[in-house]
């Protein structure tokens, strides 16, 4: 009987840790969730059956320093049934932006951050023992698959770091709101401990590595929050990429309430940086007209919509697609790129 139960359990223990290295091979991502609004979204979401799902920020709008206002508008996402059956059958990360955060474009200043991390790590169900736990900020990072197929997925934290922004002039292509270049070498997105923490993740081995930021990475002219609001901030970023010799990077953003796909030539990296931007998960329509020379499309798509990056492992040269779809489920672009793409000098 004994010796029974000792082969179960090395059964058990094996299987366990095969199903643990197999490769993943779709990720969904989507940003900008109304909690108090219908979300058919879930539908198309749950029907394409992910490995996982990547809240990019805004995933709730809190939009409050009490933190008990916050709790609840939390619990109203939790209330909605296609976010629950997601749940049941699909692993959830996240990072936050400014709404979830507590405060529109809001940084270090925030004077609820450390009650809105607790509450966010709990409704995440983010282990007590888990090291974001012990330490201030959300960030963290995730691996996925057997070495040779393993997918990094870093979740940064764009929020409670961050040091002020800083507004310019109103003009006709910025009407209402304007930020400038924060020109302050001193003043950062990350800070200090998140950056040493981010360059000893890009040191590790992967064959695909996912970057999760809030805002976006790549596109400068438009005149909202973005890292091209801290220049400083932004050439770091990609000069650790260079200097770490990161493969495989690809962005993944939000925050827009568009979607699109941009790509940047740094030549210190040796590969073309791609990001995909997915906003609006119930409320896009943002964004017309407005001009990214990094776009890879003459317009950007304004209506709701999710990210979804598909892995083909199978392939002598694997693949990977980054799609946007809308909240039917609809393929409205996608970008196929072979991994040795994201290889310095392929």
């Amino acid at each position: 009987m004994k010796q029974n139960l000792f082969f179960i359990v090395v059964i058990f223990i094996i299987t366990h840790l095969v199903q643990a290295a197999e490769p993943i091979t779709k990720i969904a991502f989507g940003s900008c969730l109304r909690q108090n609004q219908p979300q058919p979204i879930w539908n198309a979401i749950n029907n394409l059956k992910p490995d996982l799902f990547v809240f990019v920020g805004d995933n709730i709008y809190a939009d409050t320093t009490n933190p008990a206002i916050m709790q609840r508008k939390y619990q109203q996402l939790a209330n909605q049934l296609g976010y629950q059956e997601l749940k049941r059958n699909t692993p959830v990360y996240a990072v936050w932006d400014d709404h979830d955060y507590g405060q529109n474009d809001a940084g270090k200043e925030n004077p609820i951050k450390q009650q809105a991390e607790e509450i966010f790590l709990d409704f995440f169900d983010i282990p007590k023992n888990a090291a974001n736990r012990n330490r201030t900020g959300i960030y963290d990072v995730h691996w996925f698959g057997p070495i040779d197929r393993r997918v990094q997925l870093i979740l940064l934290d764009t929020r409670y770091f961050r040091g002020p922004l800083i507004k310019g002039e109103l003009n006709t292509t910025c009407p209402k709101l304007n930020y400038a270049q924060q020109m302050d070498p001193q003043i950062s997105i990350l800070g200090k401990q998140q950056w040493h923490w981010l360059e000893k993740q890009l040191q590790q081995p992967a064959t695909l590595r996912i970057i999760v930021s809030s805002i976006q990475v790549i596109p400068e002219q438009h005149c909202w929050e973005k890292w091209s609001n801290f220049p400083h901030e932004r050439e770091k970023l990609f000069d650790l990429i260079a200097t770490t010799k990161a493969n495989g990077v690809v962005f993944i953003s939000g925050d827009r309430h568009l979607a699109e796909i941009s790509k940047i030539e740094i030549e210190s990296i040796g590969y073309t940086l791609y990001e995909i931007t997915s906003s609006g998960m119930n409320s896009a329509g943002y964004g017309k007209g407005e001009q990214n020379d990094f776009r890879l499309t003459n317009d950007n798509f304004r209506e709701d919509n999710f990210g979804l990056i598909i892995i083909n492992w199978e392939n002598e040269n694997a693949q990977i697609s980054l799609q946007i779809r809308n909240d039917t489920g609809s393929l409205l672009f996608q970008k196929v790129l072979s991994l040795i793409q994201l290889t310095a000098n392929h």
